[in-house]
């Protein structure tokens, strides 16, 4: 037997090593090709440099140097042609007959979008002006002359787009009506990469992403582009692209720096800084790598808004009576002071019997976060070519953060780290992509059950109410005034709270801060508080594969380009923010005996579009159609078509309309999440979390509760029973009903008009949409009665003690329908030369 697999084994060897060696005599047998020449500015005739020179349909590729000389090595037969481009300049392409031409071109200046070419818009390159949809390119040379503080930053000039601040380190795009901190509508992809955050549903600003250094190119779709990328992208979507190792070699680096907080207000004045270096070198004419670095660190704004969300105005505070400090008060970037830490105290009070709503006293922002953020990146590439069209690749991408994230609460990312792993392959016509998404909260910490929990370790509720009850009695028998009576009774059951600013209280949050569990002990904390912790501890990967391929040349009546795509999320339960639903309910915050808390929790999506192009009169009209279709195992599949309409008499002028229908999966949180966040569970809308909770069926909403409780203690005060009261005003108490989750659903519309006049000197761009959504979700708080069902008299007593009911804050869609609408135009006008005015203006 032996002898026998060695003479199979020698004649396969030999034949490989045949084959290998033939192959590579004939690659040498080929003419080695020499292209030299220059390239020059046609206005300065000055040389170019970083002129990217490329045999047509090859990867052979050159660079001019500083003086706008190149040298190119081919063994691409001649005839060929070869394609010479630069940002900010007229490309052109020359054919090559003779290997010894040394050709010198000049490269007019562009100083109009007219040549931009973009990618996003229909996942293939199209001349901007003839974009079916409305799009935004901005490009390095753009970025350089921007006067933003990072070139991120360059996003809030683009038209149709604003980017809110949630912190110095988490700028966050929204558009065409939007204004959300936690965007789940908007989706950001680094060379074609989602970079969300997976269970936060959003992706960090940049932290994860490309530095000044590496950007080659930014492209925006403020509006929906769900048919062509599916999942989250119904607000729009931002794609950067980062510069190729081949043609931007070198090694480059900055330092800048600032200060902020130069009014001494809140914070002394602060410096930040922010420095990185990139590195860049092709190995062989085949093989390149590329590094990035980058460390930002500063001092972060300060919240300090204390708007009362809770005015005497409202049922929910003490509407009767007028007084300098609510005691009821809900202060924003105050915690701890929520309505779930509102209780009710009765009194004496000019000689009748009175019930007051008061507020726990919470703490300010300030005192639970520090404003020191960094941001820390990381990349590295390897890159390959072979044969004339084909690469492939590995890349890695690494950002630990630290900010401010708002949610229903704020969270505070400490060290919270995102990893992305990344393969691929692209010819003429396939890409193949493959990546993980490794996610990890860090440090993390949420600050509304910090608060919640640094106020419940001196005393419960119940027991605060009492003592504030009996001091706000004593102080108004001694003939205090209202106002002052409620100030003394406060400083009186607050006694013993911890106070900011002392050795103490930091020792307390930093503790609780270290305890995943908000609402429980955790016996393995030394001095652990009895009422838990605020730790987020979360760690998920989500797993992505993608093939799109253009079928065009097989088709040939019209363009055909198609694709599939497949993710899976995978959470590590932490019995806290997202559980095993496989487990009993009151098993689930429990660790098991090996310190898991169950299976990973899976939610997953795969998806397909189709989409075809076809050109009409002379190129004049080209129509647009896409269709995609998404499945999820928890929904049915859905289907997202697009058609769209360019027509352009002439090259000057682009007249566009379009029509999506789109949908939204609900994100990580808003499907499963599991948090018993201060007295309230926030609970993702999935039947499977439902399951032995009830408050999709059997609830009272909040909103509901507050008029009825308001109705029930003013006829308490007026003499009746709490009994009485309750059945005379339970006709306020609105049963939920809330439906089972589904996505959310868009209908949009959009026309526009991209032109060009005095010979190119002036651009306009503008465009309208009008947007329909339904089934839009939100978040609504509703109150289960414990062992009894909504109706019944022991339900409707129920919603007058907290401890006869279970609060939740249910992720559900709206039955109202929403409409948005909006229009923006863009104006760019070269004065002369290298100088340009741009201005645009937005109305949503």
């Amino acid at each position: 037997m032996k002898n026998k697999k060695q003479g199979n084994f020698l004649p396969k060897a030999g034949f490989i090593a045949f084959t290998f060696l033939f192959f590579n005599l004939a690659e040498a047998q080929q003419q080695l090709i020499e292209l030299s020449g220059s390239i020059k500015n046609t206005g300065t005739r000055k040389g170019l440099d970083s002129v990217k020179v490329q045999i047509e349909n090859t990867q052979d590729t050159a660079l001019t140097d500083q003086l706008g000389n190149f040298k190119l090595r081919t063994r691409v037969t001649i005839p060929f042609r070869v394609v010479i481009q630069k940002d900010g300049f007229t490309g052109q392409t020359v054919e090559i007959l003779s290997p010894s031409n040394k050709i010198t071109i000049g490269l007019n200046p562009q100083n109009t979008i007219i040549d931009d070419v973009v990618i996003s818009a229909s996942r293939v390159p199209e001349k901007i002006l003839r974009s079916p949809i409305a799009i935004e390119k901005i490009d390095i040379k753009t970025i350089r002359e921007s006067p933003a503080a990072s070139f991120y930053e360059t996003l809030e000039n683009v038209k149709g787009l604003q980017l809110l601040t949630s912190s110095l380190t988490l700028k966050i795009p929204n558009s065409r009506g939007f204004n959300s901190p936690n965007n789940f509508r908007f989706m950001q992809l680094v060379d074609g990469v989602d970079v969300q955050s997976a269970t936060l549903g959003v992706p960090l600003g940049n932290a994860i992403g490309p530095t000044e250094l590496d950007i080659q190119s930014m492209e925006v779709t403020p509006g929906a582009a769900s048919a062509l990328y599916g999942m989250n992208a119904i607000n729009g979507l931002a794609s950067l692209q980062t510069k190729d190792p081949f043609t931007s070699e070198g090694i480059s680096l900055y330092f800048r720096g600032g200060v902020n907080h130069v009014d001494n207000v809140n914070h002394k004045i602060s410096s930040l800084g922010e420095s990185a270096i990139r590195f860049a070198k092709v190995i062989n004419k085949n093989f390149a790598v590329k590094v990035n670095a980058s460390y930002f660190s500063g001092t972060d704004w300060i919240s300090n808004n204390l708007t009362d969300q809770n005015s005497g105005s409202l049922v929910t505070a003490n509407p009767n009576f007028s007084l300098a400090n609510n005691p009821a008060e809900d202060l924003w970037n105050k915690y701890g002071d929520e309505r779930n830490n509102r209780v009710a105290v009765k009194v004496d009070y000019n000689g009748k019997p009175t019930t007051f709503n008061v507020s726990r006293t919470g703490y300010l922002e300030k005192d639970l976060v520090s404003p020191d953020v960094k941001n820390i990146k990381f990349d590295a590439g390897l890159y390959y070519r072979f044969g004339d069209q084909w690469r492939t690749s590995y890349v890695y991408r690494y950002g630990l953060l630290d900010g401010t994230f708002q949610r229903g609460n704020k969270i505070r990312l400490q060290n919270a780290t995102v990893q992305n792993h990344k393969i691929e392959l692209t010819g003429k016509e396939l890409t193949f992509r493959a990546y993980v998404s490794i996610e990890n909260t860090g440090d993390s910490y949420n600050l509304k059950p910090l608060a919640d929990n640094l106020d419940l370790t001196n005393l419960s509720n119940t027991n605060w109410r009492n003592i504030f009850q009996t001091a706000l009695q004593n102080n108004l028998n001694a003939g205090a005034n209202l106002n002052d009576a409620f100030i003394l009774a406060r400083q009186q059951a607050d006694k013993n709270r911890a106070v900011p600013g002392t050795a103490a209280f930091e020792q307390l949050k930093n503790t609780i801060i270290g305890i995943n569990n908000w609402d429980s002990a955790n016996g393995g904390v030394a001095g652990a508080p009895a009422t838990g912790g605020a730790k987020l501890e979360q760690k998920s990967r989500f797993y992505q594969g993608e093939l799109t391929y253009d079928f065009s040349r097989f088709v040939k009546v019209f363009s055909l380009l198609a694709g599939v795509d497949y993710r899976l999320y995978s959470i590590t339960p932490d019995g806290n923010n997202f559980v095993d639903f496989d487990r009993p309910v009151n098993e689930r915050n429990i660790p098991l005996a090996n310190g898991t808390f169950g299976k990973d929790v899976i939610y997953q999506k795969y998806g397909a579009f189709a989409q075809i192009t076809k050109l009409f009169f002379n190129d004049k009209l080209k129509i647009n159609a896409a269709l995609r279709i998404d499945r999820n195992p928890e929904f049915e599949a859905k289907l997202n078509p697009r058609i769209s309409v360019v027509y352009s008499p002439v090259k000057e002028h682009n007249f566009r309309a379009s029509f999506q229908n789109g949908y939204r999966f609900p994100s990580l949180f808003e499907a499963l999440s599991f948090v018993n966040n201060g007295n309230v569970r926030r609970v993702g809308g999935l039947s499977k979390v439902n399951d032995g909770l009830g408050y999709l069926e059997n609830s009272y909403t909040l909103a509901s509760i507050d008029k009825f409780t308001s109705a029930v203690n003013a006829d308490v005060d007026a003499g009746k029973t709490q009994a009485q009261a309750a059945q005379d005003n339970k006709q306020l108490l609105t049963v939920a009903n809330l439906q089972k989750l589904q996505p959310e659903k868009i209908n949009s519309f959009e026309v526009g008009y991209k032109s060009t006049f005095f010979n190119n000197k002036l651009v306009l761009d503008w465009d309208f949409y009008y947007n329909i959504y339904e089934g839009f979700l939100g978040q609504v708080e509703v109150a289960v009665p414990k062992n009894s069902q909504v109706g019944s008299n022991s339900a409707v007593l129920a919603m007058l003690d907290r401890s006869k009911q279970d609060r939740y804050r249910v992720y559900t869609n709206s039955n109202s329908t929403y409409k948005s609408y909006g229009t923006s135009l863009g104006i760019r006008y070269n004065i002369t030369g290298n100088y340009n005015i741009n201005t645009n203006v937005s109305y949503n």
